[in-house]
């Protein structure tokens, strides 16, 4: 059966077909199927194919060439700023249109959730015609070696924090999105604690800092699984002839049809422009339609401690908004900034992070002057709204903007 899906699956392109397969099948192994005796061997099963079923639809890449600034074309530039074994920090770069002023620089902290960074690609395309962005590039956990160790939540924390220190915040402007709204607040907050260095901005946009404020059925789901439920049914080990075998993780082959199922409507769009648009579309087009597939399906496996420490620390016990949250033996202190400009953004129909709690961040920030401070919501407006579409370009990034040069 798996051989049959993985041609038709190919032809079809519907994952919501699949999955629902692979659910039959899986549930008539029992109760608890990843659980079973043949566990390792059907999860391998499921991951050699769901690999081999992406393949045909390619590599997501950023593929930035140029770009238009005020009526201008302008060269883009790519460039390595930082390698680690868990993440590339990328650079995305044009020359200044006066040599008297420097262009911004605005870190861009993508979010590890199961998807690459690539996912942020319409984020970055606003951005560049007016600043240089870094792009925290996150790694699949299936490339992985081993022996590099293990990468959990205080570990992404620590790494921005590097980033954000090699970047030199002065001048910095620091922009979050969905999960990584947590751990980018966290990093700010303890560079501002050490140092006394603050980026010039932080921006917020649909993430869970206060999971407690608005809970959507994700947040009210996340905080009644059980770890060890989780532990038996979702994760197990990178299989062999990859360089991240025998690595525990959650796999992206379960993230994907979760991504479908916030995203209905996209995805039918993706299979009618794959099936019916592309074969008859000019160049440009077709490959327009296939960066959006490819850009679509770039799921990656995140580390099993990467994601019980998210549902954890940020679903179950709420250690942020709580003040309770240590990382590298220190509180998390919100507080201690002073001068960063602060601009939370919603969208009055995320689904995903609920009304007010990416808001919550200016509570937590007490520090700031009301001065520094600006919330923002959306009309009209789902979680993928906030950075990608009509309504990212058209509306969210023009005020984002406006804060920056504000700085």
């Amino acid at each position: 059966m798996i051989h049959l899906m993985q041609q038709g699956g190919r032809a079809a392109f519907d994952p919501v077909v699949v999955w629902g397969e692979l659910t039959q099948q899986a549930l008539a192994a029992g109760p608890y199927p990843l659980a079973a005796a043949s566990h390792r061997r059907r999860f391998e099963h499921y991951y050699r194919w769901f690999q081999a079923w992406l393949g045909p639809f390619g590599t997501a890449r950023f593929e930035f060439d140029d770009i238009e600034a005020d009526g201008v074309r302008m060269p883009v530039s790519e460039s390595t700023v930082s390698v680690t074994p868990f993440c590339t920090l990328r650079a995305f770069q044009s020359p200044p249109r006066t040599r008297r002023k420097p262009r911004p620089r605005v870190l861009l902290c993508a979010p590890l959730a199961g998807h690459r960074a690539v996912l942020m690609r319409d984020t970055v395309a606003a951005l560049l015609p007016h600043a240089d962005v870094y792009v925290t590039d996150w790694a699949d956990a299936r490339d992985v070696p081993r022996d590099a160790g293990s990468f959990g939540l205080d570990d992404y924390v620590l790494l921005v924090e590097r980033f954000i220190r090699l970047l030199d915040p002065a001048g910095l402007h620091v922009l979050a999105v969905c999960q990584a709204t947590v751990p980018a607040l966290a990093a700010v907050s303890r560079v501002a604690q050490a140092d006394r260095a603050e980026p010039a901005t932080l921006t917020l946009m649909g993430g869970p800092i206060d999971p407690r404020l608005g809970p959507t059925t994700l947040d009210r789901v996340a905080a009644t699984l059980s770890l060890p439920w989780l532990e038996a049914t979702a994760i197990d080990v990178v299989p062999s002839g990859y360089a991240g075998a025998g690595r525990r993780i959650y796999p992206g082959f379960l993230q994907y049809p979760a991504l479908v199922a916030a995203q209905p409507d996209r995805h039918a769009t993706l299979m009618f422009d794959w099936l019916c648009r592309r074969q008859a579309a000019d160049a440009d087009t077709a490959r327009e339609i296939e960066r959006a597939v490819a850009q679509y399906g770039a799921v990656l496996d995140m580390t099993a401690e990467f994601f019980f420490d998210t549902l954890r620390v940020v679903f179950q016990q709420m250690l942020l908004p709580k003040g309770m949250w240590r990382v590298g033996g220190e509180m998390v202190r919100p507080d201690c900034l002073r001068r960063t400009r602060l601009l939370t953004v919603e969208g009055d129909r995320d689904d995903i992070s609920g009304p007010g709690q990416t808001h919550a961040a200016q509570g937590l920030c007490s520090g700031l002057p009301t001065r520094c401070r600006e919330r923002l919501t959306i009309e009209r407006c789902d979680h993928y709204g906030l950075f990608s579409g009509a309504r990212w370009r058209e509306t969210v990034h023009p005020a984002v903007r406006r804060w920056l040069e504000a700085a």
